[in-house]
């Protein structure tokens, strides 16, 4: 298809033209100044293939009228950070491409065709780029998802960005009622939250659930009763009193580290108990159950010492204080707010 990308540093493969002038003559685009991107489209040879954005668009530039890119390709075109393109080992996950279900293409290297529906609306021109809208995005993902934690981590990452929330995707399944896997789609929404931060976040939230068949808050901000903000935990249990963090590489930074020590010293402080998971829980959740139920046993000790003790912490927002923890409060914030609210998520 022929694409007007309006994205800054992106280069539109182009056809071969006999005089030159809108792109390499036959005889250049078979030289060693030219890559071929799809049949009979051409870009330079300096144009890096490996850049995301620049690959997406070689993709689609090969594919026939009125399909469009679809998946983590669609989100990620669309401003979702947590959907680079790559496994987790690194390697480039081919874009995928939305035919419908007419359209006849040959398959290539690093684009995988999908001849599924495209219903009234799927389709959006996002910068130039024909993309499946959001939620049709996020559902092509999520009944593709080899297990319920990725299906969940799908729908918490493309809202973390604002991109969907949980009401549309949920609107969208009833259009698409009755089709394969549609199942797994309804129990990952039951599960899914809006203001989670981290695919690992989702984890944590999952693992936590199954173990103790409570449901915790997602970055709830924690108050003292003066208004001062103490602290927002990955998770909090508001009934036990318990707060969990996951520790990942980035953890262990010396910056990193001395907050996560005051943050602990904060818990402490206040009577909040607080539980970790670090990388090995991953493979091996036993000691992540054993320090989760620790931390439910202290809480529920700390308690019976004191009982009817007002509680040295609180969830009630100080005036001025903006709630972020859903999609529809984030759109609503302007671009001032969303850089005093939203900004240490770039970080």
């Amino acid at each position: 298809m022929d694409l007007q990308i309006s994205r800054p540093g992106i280069v539109v493969p182009c056809r071969a033209d006999p005089r030159g002038l809108t792109g390499p003559t036959p005889g250049q685009a078979r030289g060693r100044r030219w890559r071929t991107t799809s049949p009979g489209r051409f870009v330079p040879a300096g144009v890096s293939a490996e850049d995301t954005l620049q690959r997406i668009v070689e993709a689609a530039a090969g594919a026939p009228e009125g399909s469009a890119v679809t998946g983590w390709a669609a989100l990620y075109w669309m401003g979702a950070r947590w959907f680079p393109g790559r496994s987790t080992g690194g390697v480039p996950l081919p874009v995928e491409i939305s035919l419908g279900d007419r359209a006849a293409i040959t398959a290539r290297p690093g684009v995988r065709l999908c001849w599924d529906w495209l219903l009234s609306g799927d389709v959006v021109d996002v910068a130039g780029l024909p993309v499946t809208r959001a939620a049709r995005s996020v559902t092509f993902l999520v009944r593709r998802c080899r297990s319920l934690e990725a299906a969940v981590q799908v729908i918490d990452m493309a809202a973390a960005d604002d991109l969907v929330s949980v009401a549309e995707v949920l609107a969208y399944l009833a259009r698409i009622a009755g089709r394969p896997h549609t199942r797994r789609l309804r129990h990952a929404l039951e599960l899914a939250e809006e203001n989670a931060w981290s695919p690992m976040e989702v984890t944590l939230r999952l693992r936590w659930v199954q173990r103790r068949r409570v449901r915790p808050l997602c970055n709830a901000p924690i108050f003292d009763h003066r208004g001062r903000h103490l602290l927002t935990p990955d998770l909090l249990d508001p009934v036990a009193g318990v707060v969990g963090e996951y520790d990942g590489a980035v953890h262990e930074q010396r910056a990193v580290r001395r907050r996560d020590l005051a943050r602990e010293e904060i818990c402490r402080e206040v009577g909040l108990q607080l539980v970790s998971m670090i990388s090995t829980d991953l493979r091996d959740t036993r000691g992540f159950e054993r320090r989760l139920d620790a931390a439910y046993e202290r809480a529920a000790a700390a308690q019976a010492s004191y009982p009817g003790r007002e509680r040295a912490w609180t969830l009630e927002r100080p005036d001025g204080w903006v709630d972020t923890s859903t999609v529809a409060a984030r759109r609503a914030l302007g671009e001032e707010e969303r850089q005093r609210w939203l900004g240490f998520r770039a970080s």
